[in-house]
């Protein structure tokens, strides 16, 4: 499986920016698709998780209802919408798959496949 990030990038707070991941290389039918940040210094971080069946999305509160998650299952890819960016989501942000069937979506340790990720800079 490969995950492909893009769509990060320098932009100032308030503003907007959309994350792709592009996954190949495996079926994804039953897959949980996340998104993860790590800023320097800190520990990565969950953000955001669907299941690629279209399972009710879960965020983590410090991104609820400025970041939306979602996928499209014709192009194998997940987006992650960010509004209302703040200096705070200064991050790598990262994609990740999970192929087994138990664990936290918000715990690291469920993914399988890890993207490289792509950096999110937001200037105040």
């Amino acid at each position: 499986v490969q995950l492909q990030a893009s769509g990060g990038g320098l932009v100032q707070a308030g503003g907007s920016l959309r994350l792709s991941c592009a996954a190949s290389g495996g079926t994804f039918s039953t897959a949980v698709m996340g998104w993860f940040r790590q800023a320097a210094g800190k520990e990565r971080e969950f953000i955001a998780a669907i299941g690629w069946s279209g399972s009710t999305p879960y965020y983590a509160d410090s991104v609820k209802g400025r970041f939306t998650i979602s996928r499209d299952t014709v192009k194998n890819t997940v987006y992650l919408q960010m509004n209302s960016l703040k200096s705070e989501d200064t991050a790598h942000y990262y994609c990740a798959v999970s192929v087994r069937r138990s664990g936290s979506w918000s715990s690291p340790t469920r993914y399988d496949y890890w993207g490289q990720g792509t950096q999110v800079t937001v200037s105040s």
